[in-house]
């Protein structure tokens, strides 16, 4: 391939019979003509650096040999500016020329002998490089020249096009019959993975230049291709042509193959039957492959397909048993029936009386706390009960990591007494993980939710799409559209895989969806759900799930019991509140088997028992040696020779378990991470303040840092931040700036605040990508508590956007955010006014311990952040 090279106004014109040169192909020309061996020798074989020239189409082909051409010399190393003309050239002599041409450089001259006549031949061979278009013809001495200009798009151009949706779909058609094509040539030539390689390098609207130039075309289709500037248009030809070529070849192929055998084909067959038979007689093979189709043939008559689907099934038995297992499609073939048989087309779980008491009792004893959420799938239960075939909504759990989002839909399984199936979609970029992959491609699989149901065995399912909010979506399509149609009761009745290539009724199945956030979703997508928001725990319902979930099921994931491992409240309430500052209970749990590893290390320790007499066992640990020296009693169990196999915990029985007390804790897990001084260590000086925020992963505590230095009235912006938090530092800069005499941060109206300094304000952990529009009133409280050089209160939090009138407009996740100010022991929190009404999901008990204020203006959080109130609230004139 050539590079882009820029062309100059003026450019040789070599005329061309029958014959046409695109961009990228290279073509040898013989130049026997007077004018022809002029211009080579003259421009091109004397020369050190090969020139450029222009290859250009003629209609009158007799007239061309009398046009001499000659070449200005030409630079190759710059780019190509565009121009077009809709009109053909005609200059004297009667020549007709065509006004489209291409650029062609050099590569390779060979001279020929000199016959005594003095005719000498040239031999040039020559790369094409881009498309012109000819202006004007003119004569220069002896040689006619062309005013040209440029065809090719620029990058800017390229770019969009390259964006451009039916580029690309045209671009996905023409590779695919390219490799196709290839494929084919492959079987008759080596050069197929050198031409792979071009496909993949090469951009595509170059390889259809490239491509078409290898075929034998007619010369009005040459031309066409030469004309097809635009690169859709160009595609377009050049798939059609490729494919033309590509059936050529399967036609003569299928001649071939089809006169070779009907030569000998009856005396064939028959003669392979013979010898196979003779041979399975000698092994006393029972012909294992028959009986095998014949199973096959069985379970897809007792798989109750429908009608349609069992008439493309039996249509590809029938061709299944035609072909010999060696057959390159024989595995796929027959993979495919198995599939049908083994799909649930009919059978269902087993409908059992729902009782809606003993499903809250079963939600309760695996969920503590989540109230309105457990209502909430009652309420789905009893529809459910009272109408079994009622198309309800699809829920979707929304809430951080850890809160029991997924054990909640495999509760509503366990309730109705369905199978569970889990399908991840973390990640998933391909649209064919939904909807599977075409049976065309080599290793084509059904998507994941036909395969869920082929392991769970049962058409009514409950099926979990797991983070349906980590979707992504590139070439390869977007999955999220084409759960569309998953979750849309109107079209899944008839869903079409791909793979299958026949609708399935997902109609009974029941669909249940995670997320963190519902943000990323598609709004199309999550129309089709119900979203139930999840918020994070309290320390007080972290304390009761410990007790009751948590600390037996660490107990037992570690071969332990309560017997050698107890771990008070007061050591699981200091774990909470000193190591973990999470929504969900994780991090908690983490913490729990670490305590739980320390005590299984110390239980190992113990030595093999070894029975000394019957009835009697001698045991020396250093565990037990250390509970003897303290006086504690130690039954002991006899122990059977050869019982190697059984639990510690059966083995052992220790009245005086260990217990966890505040130095283990420290010991294993390392210095209190959190000691609830934070805020107040944080902010004690003027220009700091404590937000919230909130995460993926819950309400989180954030503090605003800002600070002033000499400089020229410019504001710094720290803290890896999005660009709607920065629009909100201007506008806070901006209201604090204009008030600044009223708020009395200076002496006289007219003073410019800033005047010599700059104001840099801060948001700690900087490797924490941070953005939202719940930080304005933060800000402005930061930079007045920087101009005034008065603190704010560090027991205040606050949340809520401005106006740049001073406004304060009401935010999201306010549940979230208080359960944060409550876990860092913040115990005065400023809202908006408006959100007085969010304050009735919170728990009683966290409202309890704190001290909600509401702001309706910026003068009211400011009144309420300093520890003596806005003394110079009544000069501010709004």
């Amino acid at each position: 391939m050539a590079d882009t090279v820029e062309l100059p106004s003026r450019l040789a014109i070599l005329p061309f019979k029958n014959k046409v040169l695109l961009p990228g192909a290279i073509i040898r020309i013989r130049c026997t003509s007077p004018t022809s061996v002029k211009l080579v020798e003259q421009e091109l074989w004397q020369r050190e650096e090969k020139g450029m020239i222009g290859i250009l189409p003629v209609r009158d082909t007799a007239a061309a040999s009398e046009t001499p051409t000659v070449s200005d010399s030409v630079d190759q190393t710059s780019k190509v500016h565009g121009g077009s003309s809709d009109s053909n050239t005609k200059v004297q002599n009667d020549v007709h020329w065509h006004n489209r041409g291409v650029a062609a450089r050099a590569l390779h001259l060979s001279r020929g002998v000199e016959k005594p006549s003095g005719r000498v031949t040239y031999i040039v061979v020559l790369e094409g490089l881009c498309r012109f278009n000819v202006q004007e013809l003119s004569t220069r001495g002896t040689y006619h020249t062309a005013k040209i200009s440029s065809l090719e798009m620029t990058k800017t151009e390229m770019e969009q096009v390259e964006h451009d949706p039916d580029f690309i779909m045209l671009s996905r058609q023409f590779k695919a019959t390219a490799m196709e094509l290839i494929s084919v040539l492959e079987q008759k030539q080596s050069t197929g993975g050198r031409t792979k390689v071009l496909l993949e390098t090469v951009p595509v609207h170059k390889l259809a230049d490239i491509f078409v130039a290898s075929f034998e075309i007619s010369f009005e289709e040459q031309l066409s291709m030469l004309d097809s500037v635009d690169a859709k248009v160009r595609l377009s030809k050049a798939t059609e042509l490729v494919d033309r070529h590509l059936q050529s070849i399967r036609v003569a192929e299928k001649i071939t193959q089809k006169v070779e055998g009907q030569l000998s084909k009856s005396q064939k067959e028959f003669l392979l039957r013979q010898q196979m038979k003779a041979i399975k007689e000698e092994l006393g093979d029972n012909d294992d492959e028959e009986d095998d189709l014949a199973a096959l043939e069985r379970k897809m008559q007792s798989a109750g397909m429908p009608q349609n689907t069992w008439k493309l099934a039996i249509r590809e038995f029938r061709r299944l048993k035609k072909m010999q297992p060696q057959q390159p499609g024989y595995s796929s073939s027959r993979a495919y029936l198995e599939l049908l048989s083994d799909l649930p087309w009919q059978k269902a779980s087993k409908e059992h009386e729902l009782y809606l008491r003993a499903a809250q009792e079963r939600l309760d004893n695996d969920h503590y706390g989540l109230v309105k959420v457990k209502q909430r799938i009652i309420e789905y239960l009893a529809v459910r009960k009272l109408k079994p075939d009622a198309r309800g909504p699809v829920l979707c759990f929304v809430g951080p990591p850890g809160v029991g989002k997924t054990s909640l839909a495999s509760s509503i399984a366990a309730a109705l007494d369905r199978k569970f199936v889990r399908i991840s979609l973390g990640g998933v970029k391909d649209e064919a993980d939904i909807r599977g992959h075409r049976r065309t491609y080599i290793g084509s699989m059904p998507g994941r939710l036909i395969d869920g149901l082929k392991k769970v065995a049962v058409c009514n399912p409950v099926m979990l799409l797991d983070e349906i909010d980590k979707t992504g979506s590139d070439v390869r399509g977007d999955p999220a559209s084409a759960l569309l149609e998953v979750l849309d009761p109107e079209q899944n009745k008839t869903f079409n895989d791909h793979y299958l290539n026949v609708p399935f009724d997902l109609s009974k199945v029941i669909f249940v969806a995670t997320a963190n956030r519902a943000q990323p979703i598609p709004p199309p997508l999550l129309d089709r759900m119900e979203v139930i928001e999840l918020p994070g725990y309290t320390p007080e319902e972290k304390l009761k799930i410990a007790m009751r979930h948590l600390i037996p099921r660490v107990l037992d994931q570690h071969g332990l019991s309560s017997e050698f491992l107890q771990i008070p409240k007061a050591m699981v309430q200091l774990v909470i509140q000193r190591y973990t500052r999470e929504a969900g209970v994780r991090s908690l749990e983490r913490n729990l088997a670490a305590l739980a590893r320390a005590a299984a290390v110390r239980v190992a320790e113990q030595e093999q028992v070894v029975p000394l007499s019957k009835g009697v066992e001698g045991l020396s640990t250093p565990l037990l040696e250390n509970r003897l020296v303290d006086s504690a009693e130690v039954e002991m169990e006899v122990i059977p020779m050869g019982v190697n196999n059984r639990d510690i915990s059966n083995t052992f029985r220790i009245t005086s378990p260990l217990v966890v007390d505040e130095t283990m804790v420290e010991k294993v897990l390392g210095p209190p991470k959190f000691d609830g001084r934070e805020t107040a260590e944080r902010v004690v000086t003027p220009g700091i303040c404590v937000g919230l925020v909130w995460t993926t992963f819950g309400g989180e505590v954030q503090f605003v840092e800002a600070s002033t230095m000499v400089g020229k009235g410019e504001l710094h912006l720290t803290g890896q931040l999005g660009d709607v938090i920065k629009e909100s530092a201007q506008i806070a800069l901006t209201w604090v700036r204009a008030r600044a005499a009223d708020l009395k941060l200076t002496s006289a109206e007219g003073i410019n605040l800033l005047e010599g300094r700059d104001i840099h304000i801060h948001f700690p952990a900087g490797a924490i990508p941070k953005d939202g529009p719940s930080a304005g009133v933060t800000l402005v409280t930061a930079l007045v508590s920087l101009f005034s050089k008065r603190k704010v209160r560090s027991d205040t939090a606050m949340t809520g956007e401005m106006t740049l009138r001073g406004l304060v407009l009401p935010v999201g996740g306010i549940k979230d955010k208080i359960l944060a100010a409550h876990r860092y022991g913040i115990k005065r929190v400023i809202l908006p006014e408006k959100n007085l009404k969010d304050l009735v999901e919170v728990p009683p008990s966290v409202l309890a311990n704190l001290e909600i204020l509401l702001a309706k203006r910026m003068e009211d959080v400011l009144e309420q952040a300093f520890d003596s109130g806005c003394p110079w609230r009544q000069n501010s004139k709004l």
